[in-house]
């Protein structure tokens, strides 16, 4: 809340993303929504855009896409628990997350996609050249 006990209608984007802990720091929050990566009702915003409770936040971070309700209003970050009480995903969201997940997995489990993100290595160039050559 603030320094008030009246609890508030709307709250900062990046300050909610932040508290929802979608983001480590403000800045991140701030670089996303600036960059393109967040929206809110369909429509790209700005991080001082005001979120209210009942709004559609679209994240996209990486590979990862997350569809959430807003279900709470934050400005202060707390617990993980509490964070999670900020918003709820969609079933199709989780899903497709999910199946996501399962797809990067196997093309790492398939030598076609290097484990830590790094450039590959003479093993994984040439494991990757053998399944292309099939």
């Amino acid at each position: 809340m603030g320094a008030d006990a009246t609890p508030k209608a709307e709250v900062r984007l990046d300050k909610w993303l932040w508290a929802a802990r979608f983001f480590k720091t403000r800045a991140m929050a701030q670089s996303a929504v600036r960059g393109g990566h967040v929206q809110v009702e369909g429509e790209r915003a700005k991080p001082a855009r005001g979120v209210k409770i009942g709004q559609r936040v679209n994240v996209v971070k990486g590979e990862l896409v997350f569809d959430v309700e807003v279900t709470g209003l934050a400005d202060r970050r707390g617990s993980a628990t509490e964070a999670q009480a900020l918003y709820s995903e969609t079933d199709e969201s989780v899903a497709a997350r999910d199946a996501a997940q399962a797809a990067r997995r196997l093309r790492r489990l398939r030598g076609l996609e290097p484990a830590t993100g790094a450039r590959p290595d003479r093993r994984d160039r040439r494991a990757r050249q053998q399944l292309r050559d099939r």
